[in-house]
């Protein structure tokens, strides 16, 4: 089983145009869906639909259209009451893949609220082959909340895939409270290392920045690199990915689907060359499909992604 904590959730809006978007002017939608999401419940959604064993744990009370939603969904989730209902977050797609995104503050969590997600997350850790920690912090969370749960969870493999604040917090704690596995996309990288985020989508530019990380303590860095596909960096090599040719229809989704596909590779005890090849699979169908749809495993083609080892020396 695989336990995701998403404490900012949200019910994820698309709205689909037939043309470029033009700022502050009027136009139609082709189309429209809204989702229960968050980066988190994301993930849960992508390992349900392969037939995997998954709770979404996260905020909400009864009532909130979010928990309705997931409800719909049969999605296996454990909530725990907050004090106010999911942000919506808008996503913008152009027809030829071009994404804006509006995401909502979210609603604050209290330190009672923390606590009682925390318990959750630990007992549930309990049967848990992963727990993953995914997406923002709402507000009023101390930045380093990721790490203070890393530190609750010992001896369980943890996953993280965040940002900006929680995700330099957590950096700085790396020699201490590594996870063991993070997903940074490109710019993401560059937040933890200080380098170009455009150079860092040069494969082998993006492992030997990811190596520096593991020679901080993470076991594994899964950077996905958008058409540039992915690089996998352990501390035994490292590994880059071409993501098949596609027609990119939205980018959302594309990353949490990534992380997906690799631990369902994970939980087949494959080995690192097809967990690569299974989350880029899934993160290139992720970006063919329209809106927030997320891929099942009829979508993917893991054969038609080609994985090459970088021929680098790793930091140790």
């Amino acid at each position: 089983m695989i336990v995701t904590l998403t404490a900012n959730p949200s019910i994820d809006h698309t709205v689909a145009l037939s043309e470029p978007l033009r700022r502050g002017d009027l136009q139609r939608a082709r189309a429209a869906t809204s989702y229960p999401g968050g980066k988190g419940v994301n993930v849960s959604r992508v390992l349900a639909g392969a037939g995997a064993a998954t709770i979404a744990v996260l905020p909400g009370s009864p009532g909130d259209p979010l928990l309705r939603a997931l409800t719909e969904t049969g999605l296996d989730y454990r909530a725990v009451p907050c004090g106010g209902p999911a942000r919506t977050n808008l996503t913008i797609t152009e027809t030829d893949g071009t994404t804006t995104k509006i995401n909502e503050p979210g609603t604050p969590l209290t330190a009672a609220e923390r606590k009682a997600l925390a318990d959750l997350l630990v007992e549930l850790a309990r049967d848990a082959a992963w727990v993953v920690l995914s997406g923002s912090l709402p507000p009023a969370v101390p930045t380093d909340w990721y790490v203070e749960l890393l530190r609750l969870l010992p001896g369980t493999r943890v996953a993280v895939d965040t940002s900006d604040g929680p995700l330099l917090a957590m950096a700085g704690q790396f020699e201490s409270a590594a996870p063991q596995l993070i997903k940074p996309n490109a710019e993401e990288l560059a937040q933890l290392t200080g380098a170009d985020p455009e150079a860092l989508h040069d494969p082998a530019a993006a492992a030997r920045a990811a190596s520096a990380l593991v020679a901080r303590g993470v076991e594994t860095v899964l950077a996905t690199l958008g058409a540039a596909g992915a690089v996998l960096v352990t501390a035994d090599g490292a590994w880059h990915a071409t993501a098949p040719a596609i027609t990119a229809r939205s980018t959302v989704g594309a990353g949490d689907s990534s992380l997906g596909g690799y631990l369902l590779a994970d939980l087949d005890g494959a080995a690192p060359e097809d967990r690569l090849r299974r989350a880029v699979a899934y993160g290139s169908a992720a970006a063919a499909l329209p809106g927030t749809g997320l891929p099942g495993p009829h979508h993917t083609d893991p054969s038609a992604v080609a994985v090459t080892a970088l021929d680098f020396q790793p930091h140790h």
